[in-house]
């Protein structure tokens, strides 16, 4: 397996579970403590390069939520990200973090880390899922039209 795809894999589990903790207790937690807490519970082998990608997936899909949870709610017809399985949100977040703020990676190869991702973790339709509001987030990027909005809650 390819370093960035594991920092992926890596980045997926770290979402779902800070995912979950935020439903749990969403006043209490300090980003920098759950990171940690994450990194010790992982195997103790992982290559620096590894640790380091996750580690920018993660720094920036948790300090863009918002931003990006505007997004998908708004590429994602008439799916709520409440309705969406963490799997397929979390996701989303890490693809669209990658398409919107990360330049340096084309965004086939992003949809198409994607789309593994969710076919590997989600269900029969996550990949198709995935990759038809991916694609329209990618068209928006493309022609310039995605307007990042830091005040969406969602």
């Amino acid at each position: 397996m390819g370093k960035r795809r594991r920092a992926r894999e890596l980045t997926l589990q770290f979402l779902y579970q800070y995912d979950t903790l935020k439903e749990s207790s969403p006043n209490s937690l300090i980003l920098e403590e759950i990171i940690e807490l994450f990194w010790t519970t992982k195997e103790i082998d992982l290559e620096d390069e590894v640790r380091r990608f996750a580690d920018s997936l993660i720094i920036g899909v948790c300090e863009n939520m918002n931003g990006i949870n505007g997004i998908i709610n708004r590429y994602s017809k008439h799916w709520r990200l409440s309705r969406m399985s963490k799997i397929d949100r979390n996701i989303l977040r890490m693809a669209i973090y990658e398409l919107a703020y990360l330049m340096n990676i084309p965004p086939p190869v992003t949809i198409n880390e994607a789309v593994e991702l969710a076919k590997k973790y989600g269900t029969e339709e996550s990949g198709a899922f995935v990759n038809g509001i991916l694609d329209r987030i990618r068209v928006a990027v493309d022609k310039g039209e995605l307007k990042y909005d830091k005040g969406s809650n969602s």
